[in-house]
């Protein structure tokens, strides 16, 4: 850990106004957030925030950092990517306040790994392929994982956090299980597609009603890994596919909405009929 500074000035005034300089030096950033956590002078809900409070807050702004992406919105990304930084400097003070380390830390810990992680670019390491590349970050990842372990023998699946979304964990699971040789032949399509059809049919094994509850738990999840799978071997990410897929059937299913109640219709049961019919109108409208 570095040596801790001094926590910077709090009084009143001690931020710039000017927009077109220091408002852009990360400096004026952290000096805002001193303010805002001044325990005299500082924001009552700001001061009252702790790690635990504001992790909804900051997953929440990944969450729009990714819309901003999707919809390919440069202005909104630019002010999204701003929250989340906001997310960083806040979590840097408090642990500043308690003595643990502070954003300078944080920005010394990330390019140090970053250059560490990246030889080819900064030792004179050479890798001819993509592949060479990806494999000697997670060597680099397990050594890491390995250094801070207590136990000899770490397992190449630890430290896939627990919090991240279904889809994304699974695909990491999936990646480190592959690194090791646990997977199916790069071109081999068709015997992850053949997997996919087996869980499905599994799945269907529980359609009876007298079907044990937990079971279907277990197909169903095991059918979504599977398919979590064959998006990996397409080159294609489920998150981001089920996201996208989400986007295209909210702003359909509001089409449909709308031409009902230009009809003077509501949507309901007894429109069923309707809406089907409408919805392959409004995949027709956008192709």
């Amino acid at each position: 850990m570095s040596q801790r500074r001094s926590l910077p000035p709090t009084t009143p005034g001690a931020v710039s106004t000017d927009q077109n300089a220091g408002q852009r030096d990360i400096a004026a950033l952290l000096d805002v957030v001193a303010r805002l956590r001044d325990p005299e002078h500082g924001c009552p809900w700001d001061l009252a925030q702790t790690f635990r409070t504001i992790l909804p807050f900051t997953l929440e702004e990944a969450y729009e950092v990714a819309e901003a992406i999707e919809m390919d919105d440069m202005q909104e990304l630019r002010e999204e990517l701003g929250d989340l930084l906001f997310q960083v400097t806040i979590y840097a003070r408090m642990a500043e306040e308690r003595g643990s380390f502070d954003f300078g830390d944080v920005v010394a810990a990330i390019t140090e790994k970053m250059t560490r992680r990246h030889p080819h670019v900064f030792a004179g390491a050479r890798f001819a392929t993509e592949d060479e590349v990806r494999n000697n970050w997670e060597r680099e990842k397990m050594a890491e994982r390995e250094a801070k372990g207590k136990r000899p023998h770490v397992s190449v699946l630890d430290g896939v956090a627990q919090a991240l979304p279904a889809l994304v964990r699974a695909e990491k699971l999936q990646k480190r299980a592959a690194y090791v040789g646990f997977d199916w032949d790069r071109d081999d399509l068709e015997g992850v597609a053949d997997k996919v059809r087996e869980e499905l049919a599994e799945c269907a094994e529980t359609f009876a009603a007298h079907a044990d509850p937990t079971e279907r738990v277990h197909e169903v999840g095991d059918l979504l890994f599977t398919c979590v799978n064959l998006a990996r071997h397409l080159g294609v990410d489920a998150e981001q596919a089920l996201r996208a897929a989400n986007h295209r059937f909210e702003r359909r299913f509001q089409r449909v909405e709308v031409i009902l109640r230009a009809a003077g219709k509501i949507p309901g049961r007894e429109h069923r009929a309707e809406m089907d019919r409408l919805w392959e109108v409004v995949k027709a409208e956008e192709h």
